[in-house]
């Protein structure tokens, strides 16, 4: 496929309720949208799906759209790519700066799928016709509200629930929770929030009683020593997200036993291609693998459904309806799901037609090139 044409919009979206983890509150998400077309016409779409803060990780709303402004759409327009796996080797020499990478490369795989006139997850190497879901809950301001929102999950039929936990909102929340849903499928994520003290490491070895699927990321991203330490001490999986960047971090990660389980976020990892490479990884070490997300609209979301029929995802992945988060998509049909389960899209690319209507009134900053 040879690119003629880029256009990035800045979108902002309301959450139908707001969401906190350990280090913020928020009630809306900005994301920048990538629309490529390639000389016939041909469209494919991604989604730079980076927080609009850098708590999460360095890169920002304000960051990806420089990067990918000044440096990856230069890169890539009018140049011929066999392959949407080799579209990074293009913009090769930018370190760092992987959510704006991840829309570019997402959106390469979509047009080059919808150019070979199959859907996305067959060109990654799906095999799956749905894909369990699962639903992440953000910390509440008491633990009756968030006993309304577990419940309010399970009525939907979600089989599993992930808790945000940080110091003062961990032990007795999810004591809680497991009183009340004895047999859910519950799993907590610290998003790094804990040192390596003997308080918090006190605290994570109590959470060993309540029979949790994981403890997602208990410390800081680089922390892997004392990761591994946990997972020597408790029975409960320690699940690595922020550590794992890139496959050297996997590679690491796995050589030290810092953990037995790794979400997989395509936003946090560059894109699609490092993604399907880490799937590969992960499953020869023996590590279960399961689709992490940023709150995608639904570009980046269908693309996360797509991601997780690959065969390693089986455990349930973070790819809830569309519904659960926004009163409106930027796609259409949006995405839904039955059962707890997400049916994954049939037909070429991205397997949805994206709202461009929607899309330009929700737009409040545009970007456009062509290939010279």
């Amino acid at each position: 496929m040879k690119i003629d044409s880029a256009t990035l919009h800045r979108v902002r979206l309301p959450l139908k309720h707001s969401f906190q983890t350990s280090s913020h509150r928020k009630d809306h998400l900005e994301h920048v949208l990538v629309r490529l077309t390639d000389e016939t016409g041909a469209v494919g779409w991604g989604e730079i799906a980076s927080p609009s803060d850098p708590f999460y990780a360095p890169d920002t709303v304000e960051t990806s759209w420089l990067i990918a402004t000044e440096y990856l759409l230069p890169a890539i327009l009018g140049r011929e790519v066999e392959h949407p796996g080799r579209l990074g080797e293009l913009y090769g020499k930018v370190r760092g700066h992987r959510f704006a990478a991840a829309g570019v490369d997402a959106a390469g795989w979509a047009l080059w799928s919808r150019l070979r006139g199959v859907p996305l997850a067959k060109a990654l190497g799906g095999e799956r016709e749905t894909v369990v879901a699962g639903v992440s809950l953000g910390i509440e301001r008491t633990i009756d509200e968030l006993l309304e929102q577990v419940q309010r999950q399970v009525d939907a039929g979600y089989p599993r629930v992930k808790l945000k936990i940080a110091p003062g909102w961990d032990v007795e929340p999810v004591k809680q929770v497991r009183a009340a849903f004895p047999a859910l499928n519950l799993h907590v994520d610290a998003n790094g929030a804990y040192l390596d003290i003997p308080e918090h490491r006190s605290l994570l070895r109590e959470l060993d009683h309540f029979e949790l699927a994981m403890i997602e990321q208990p410390f800081a991203p680089r922390a892997l020593l004392p990761s591994a330490q946990l997972q020597e001490t408790i029975e409960t999986p320690v699940c690595l997200d922020e550590s794992v960047d890139t496959l050297d971090d996997l590679r690491t990660a796995i050589s030290l036993r810092a953990g037995r389980i790794l979400n997989i976020k395509a936003s946090r990892m560059g894109g699609l291609t490092t993604a399907v490479a880490a799937h590969d990884l992960a499953r020869d070490a023996g590590w279960p693998v399961w689709c992490g997300g940023m709150h995608e609209f639904g570009i980046g979301r269908i693309a996360n459904v797509a991601l997780s029929s690959l065969p390693g995802f089986t455990l349930p992945s973070d790819v809830s309806a569309s519904d659960k988060y926004y009163a409106r998509d930027v796609v259409f049909p949006p995405l839904v799901a039955q059962h707890g389960a997400v049916a994954v899209p049939t037909t070429p690319g991205l397997g949805v037609e994206v709202d461009e209507d929607f899309i330009a009134q929700h737009s409040h900053q545009t970007h456009r090139k062509q290939s010279s």
